[in-house]
């Protein structure tokens, strides 16, 4: 009778309660009990924090760093000779940059003139000309990106950041993900493995879910809340309120007969966690209450704006106390072919709306402990196969970080005199796993998960903190 009962109710729950809240819930703690029962409730880093928080701006398909972020004089002199370095350039000839550079700032840093928004942000960004990764290949190195390994499954960057650091909002997750790709490496990359499953990420939008995420993707004529599906209609919050107790009651009778089952308890806490999340999901999504300045300064409106919809929302995430945003961006980097035409369509999908971002932040005093990071999983070759594109590059590349405690208007590192090898100062993506973990007062060698016997760390058996890039 009882176990009628439980599934009768739960049943009942499921029809009556919002999709989009139950679905964010259920993927924000899975089978896993709360914060506070894990130990996670906000603990003390093992170092003074310079980041308390991170956005993550991922391109996807390994934008081209010669192009855009690795000037090469060298390069551009000799475009159209022969490539001489190793088998891999066979026959192929030297091309420099599609697009000419451009100074900006008081630093006078170069960066390509198709991103001119972000350009105006160049004192505050510190480009690293020196990223390595281990495999030429997209999927494997996205996945080494996000989890430091491509070989095996591994918690993600963000999984790693929620367990050192807790949750900043008990109403909210602490790694929300925005419109991750289902290819490359798919859940793996904001998944928590062998983490706490209330680590891993929660996933807003996605091609797997897309009736949950059209209002946000798709252009409105007024911004509206990107999601319609929260608020439970079907019964008021005292109402909800005693269910939730009927059902809670139940669950942990059952929990009582069967101990040692996680997923009873996560789902306790995710029925928990949705109904706090009402009081707040729908405010923190709302755009209404933004300023039609703000609007238009991140291009709301302005023809295709799901992407500056994103950026804006991950503001007010991480104001609302979201440890790790993740955002995609809207196509893919991999120009092999019609690199000169499809590279400025690639920059000018993203660099308004990240330049904004920037803007944003720092009028708002949330820059200097926020850590944001653009890049993709590897750059491309400085010769070209055919007429008009580049081949993957993994053994040199670059991305960009500013805010959280790193130093602007300078470039760190170098590959060589066409920028197809890290030479100078290499960083490698432990490196820069361990030095993202730094800047958020995590000891990258201290933070550490048993299982399966042994200890793991994001930064696997290697990792050196970039000392030259913190302020």
């Amino acid at each position: 009778m009882i176990n009628e009962t439980f599934h009768s109710s739960r049943r009942q729950f499921l029809k009556s309660s919002s999709l989009g809240l139950r679905w964010l819930a259920f993927s924000a703690l899975a089978a896993k009990a709360s914060f506070a029962s894990t130990g996670l409730a906000v603990p003390a880093g093992h170092l003074p924090a310079r980041a308390k928080r991170v956005i993550f701006l991922t391109m996807r398909g390994g934008p081209s760093h010669v192009d855009l972020l690795d000037y090469k004089p060298a390069l551009e002199k000799n475009t159209g000779k022969e490539a001489l370095i190793g088998r891999d350039s066979s026959g192929a000839k030297l091309l420099g940059p599609v697009h000419p550079f451009a100074r900006y700032g008081q630093s006078g840093l170069q960066i390509s003139s198709l991103l001119p928004r972000i350009g105006e942000h160049a004192d505050d960004i510190c480009i690293i000309n020196s990223m390595h990764t281990d495999v030429p290949n997209h999927s494997p190195a996205f996945v080494q990106l996000h989890t430091g390994s491509f070989q095996f499954v591994r918690p993600s960057l963000g999984a790693w950041t929620v367990y050192g650091l807790g949750s900043a909002n008990e109403n909210l997750p602490g790694f929300i993900t925005l419109n991750p790709p289902a290819g490359d490496g798919g859940a793996q990359n904001y998944g928590s493995a062998f983490l706490p499953s209330i680590c891993q990420g929660t996933r807003l939008g996605g091609s797997q879910l897309p009736e949950l995420y059209a209002a946000f993707l798709k252009k409105q004529e007024a911004p509206g809340p990107p999601m319609k599906n929260i608020g439970n209609t079907h019964l008021s919050p005292r109402e909800q309120r005693r269910q939730l107790d009927f059902i809670r009651r139940l669950n942990e009778g059952r929990l009582r007969r069967e101990e040692g089952q996680p997923e009873i308890e996560g789902m306790i806490e995710s029925f928990e966690l949705a109904f706090r999340m009402q009081s707040e999901v729908p405010e923190v999504l709302n755009l209404d209450g933004e300023s039609p300045e703000t609007l238009e300064l991140y291009g709301i409106g302005k023809g295709a704006d799901s992407f500056a919809r994103q950026c804006l929302l991950s503001r007010r995430l991480i104001e609302a106390g979201v440890r790790f945003v993740e955002i995609a961006s809207p196509g893919h980097w991999d120009h092999h072919a019609l690199i000169t035409s499809n590279l400025q369509k690639s920059c000018e999908s993203v660099d308004r709306s990240v330049g904004a971002l920037l803007t944003d932040l720092k009028r708002r005093g949330l820059l200097e402990e926020t850590l944001v990071i653009w890049g993709g999983e590897f750059g491309r070759t400085p010769y070209a196969p055919g007429l008009d594109g580049r081949d993957h590059n993994h053994k040199g590349f670059s991305l960009w970080m500013a805010g959280g405690g790193v130093k602007g208007g300078m470039n760190y590192g170098a590959t060589d005199e066409i920028g197809y090898e890290a030479v100078e100062d290499p960083m490698h993506i432990s490196d820069w796993h361990a030095t993202i973990l730094h800047l958020l007062g995590l000891d990258h060698k201290k933070l550490t998960y048993n299982y399966g016997g042994r200890d793991f760390r994001l930064t696997g058996t290697g990792g050196n903190v970039a000392r030259g890039i913190l302020r």
